[in-house]
């Protein structure tokens, strides 16, 4: 039986092409394809956590590291992980436009750091909203920007990591709609309901 995928409201559509990249045999479900993509986000979890180098702005604010993070997050699932997606979809900029997009981010977030433009908690989000808006890869932006807020949070800004709203997430589903809300409000310039989400 083929790999059958059910995407949530939110998450992005494959094309053929990028389901050829699954690198584990005999996943037929979300949830078996959810589980490995967990276990192999939680490996580059501890890989950020456990690392002996320390981060700095200038190895985390570069293409290669924001290419690195999604390898190490999904590198055991998909052949494509760490790769510019190479065709459009319905949000993101146009596959062509990615690396000057994320080049004109990262310049951004490196001129917010050194100027102090935002605070910390601000700074990170606007960071983590611009490049899952950017969309650089074929699926795992979402979760690849929330730990790139986290890393640069905690390693670049000393402050600590975001909870992205499990104080409060009574289930998956208002969870998910609290998170989309506060993008949509994000999208309009309004970062508060995002930080307030990031931190509860």
């Amino acid at each position: 039986m083929g790999l059958i995928l059910q995407y949530r409201h939110g998450q992005t559509p494959l094309d053929d092409d990028e389901r050829d990249g699954l690198l584990v045999k005999g996943v037929d479900t979300k949830e078996q394809l959810d589980e490995l993509e967990q276990h192999n986000i939680e490996e580059a979890i501890r890989w950020v956590m456990f690392r002996r180098k320390a981060f700095t702005e200038q190895e985390v604010l570069t293409s290669e590291f924001i290419r690195l993070l999604h390898r190490k997050m999904f590198g055991n699932v998909w052949a494509w992980a760490g790769d510019f997606r190479k065709t459009n979809k319905n949000l993101g900029v146009d596959k062509y436009e990615i690396p000057m997009a994320l080049r004109n981010l990262l310049d951004d977030g490196q001129f917010w750091i050194s100027q102090h433009t935002f605070p910390p908690d601000e700074l990170a989000l606007r960071f983590k909203h611009r490049i899952v808006s950017i969309h650089c890869f074929a699926n795992g932006n979402g979760r690849h920007s929330r730990l790139i807020a986290d890393i640069i949070a905690e390693k670049i800004l000393s402050v600590p990591v975001f909870s992205w709203g499990a104080r409060s997430a009574a289930d998956d589903e208002s969870h998910r709609k609290a998170y989309l809300t506060a993008i949509r409000a994000a999208d309009k310039g309004d970062y508060q309901p995002l930080i307030e989400f990031a931190r509860n």
